[in-house]
């Protein structure tokens, strides 16, 4: 059984692909908006409707490829949709909505018996851990074990929040967070502040980085955060606060 998820806008997700629901597959079915992207398991296959809403439909596709995740996209397509999609929109295949289940199950079984596709970003290249809890990237120093960072060879003076907040987003390069993940994974269900506290932390972080290193922590847009390997990191529109 293989981990499906449908991005879709509609009311009735059986009427996307009629197909999927003759299969024994499990399908998880979120709305088709740019938050739904962090929302999605790391191990899944993403079905995009693009039927009818072409334009959000590449826009979808087009941030999972560019933020880094693996994740293989298949996009629903009505006939006349074939003619305007390339290699820009960042997709795996395309199928019809009309597609019989036996079509979609092969594409799924090939797409399945290529393994994990390597990331869009290839973020995770652009960091080295050494075995014992150090990660390093670029001139960035995470000591994991020893509660310490530092920069250029120079510590970097964290609160223990601040430190964890930097560990979780330099162990996790090119992935998207919300602010309520981050509140989660880094304050803990027991936590009952809200999520502007994520941002006050990246806002400290990003200055403790300094004006050569404070855009590592990506801000993306309506989403949330995201750590950008030093290597590959740009001053881009966005990356200057909350």
């Amino acid at each position: 059984m293989t981990d499906l998820t449908l991005m879709t806008s509609v009311s009735d997700p059986a009427s996307v692909l009629p197909a999927l629901a003759l299969l024994s597959h499990r399908v998880r079915v979120l709305p088709m908006d740019v938050a739904s992207i962090v929302r999605m398991p790391e191990s899944t296959i993403l079905f995009v409707d693009a039927r009818e809403d072409l334009a959000t439909a590449r826009t979808i596709c087009r941030m999972v490829a560019s933020h880094g995740f693996a994740t293989p996209i298949i996009l629903v397509l009505s006939e006349g949709g074939f003619t305007v999609v390339n290699a820009l929109w960042g997709i795996t295949d395309m199928v019809v909505a009309s597609a019989s289940p036996a079509e979609v199950e092969a594409r799924l079984r090939i797409i399945s018996e290529r393994g994990p596709l390597h990331s869009a970003s290839a973020a995770s290249d652009e960091r080295e851990e050494d075995g014992e809890g150090v990660i390093r990237s670029g001139d960035l120093m995470v000591d994991i074990n020893g509660y310490t960072a530092s920069l250029h060879g120079e510590p970097i003076d964290l609160a223990y929040k601040e430190f964890e907040l930097l560990k979780y987003l330099v162990q996790h390069p090119g992935r998207v967070f919300t602010r309520a993940q981050l509140l989660q994974e880094v304050w803990g269900y027991d936590y009952y502040g809200g999520t502007r506290t994520v941002d006050v932390h990246i806002r400290r972080l990003r200055a403790k980085l300094g004006g050569e290193y404070e855009h590592i922590i990506g801000t993306v847009r309506n989403v949330g955060y995201r750590f950008d390997p030093p290597q590959e990191a740009s001053h881009a529109e966005g990356n200057e606060g909350s």
